[in-house]
């Protein structure tokens, strides 16, 4: 399989490594624990155009996304959203909202300039995911190291 990550989510966001069947993205984007999933099939573009066995596997890594993100952030919201109407390739946006987030209660597209991590603060980020979901590293490998 030839794999390419659309060039404005490769601009936007760090890679932290892959999945069974999705790449695991941060946005770039300090104020929000924001993570994106990514299947890696060419040519996806909506979810329903996925095989079944893909379908299912994209809603179990998004639920273990989902469950670690909630245990690691709390947060009063997850926003799981699939838009695509400025990057058609599929992808899963999984944002943690709280009430004194900069955009809330609005959408976060286009409410603020990103505020791009630091090196601290991405590690920081990512080292509370794992602590949430201790599977992660073995799944991703040095992704996340």
């Amino acid at each position: 399989m030839n794999f390419t990550l659309h060039p404005r989510l490769a601009a936007d966001t760090v890679a932290l490594g892959d999945l069974p069947l999705c790449r695991l993205l941060l946005m770039d984007d300090a104020q929000y624990p924001w993570f994106i999933l990514v299947p890696r099939r060419d040519d996806a573009r909506e979810i329903y155009l996925l095989d079944e066995a893909d379908q299912q596997q994209l809603w179990r890594e998004s639920a273990l996304l989902s469950r670690a993100l909630a245990q690691a952030f709390g947060g009063d919201k997850l926003n799981v959203a699939a838009l695509g109407n400025v990057v058609p390739q599929l992808h899963l946006h999984h944002i943690v909202r709280y009430r004194t987030d900069p955009a809330w209660p609005a959408p976060v597209w286009g409410r603020h300039p990103a505020r791009p991590y630091t090196e601290a603060e991405r590690a920081a980020r990512i080292a509370a995911l794992r602590a949430a979901w201790p599977e992660l590293g073995s799944i991703l490998g040095r992704g996340l190291s």
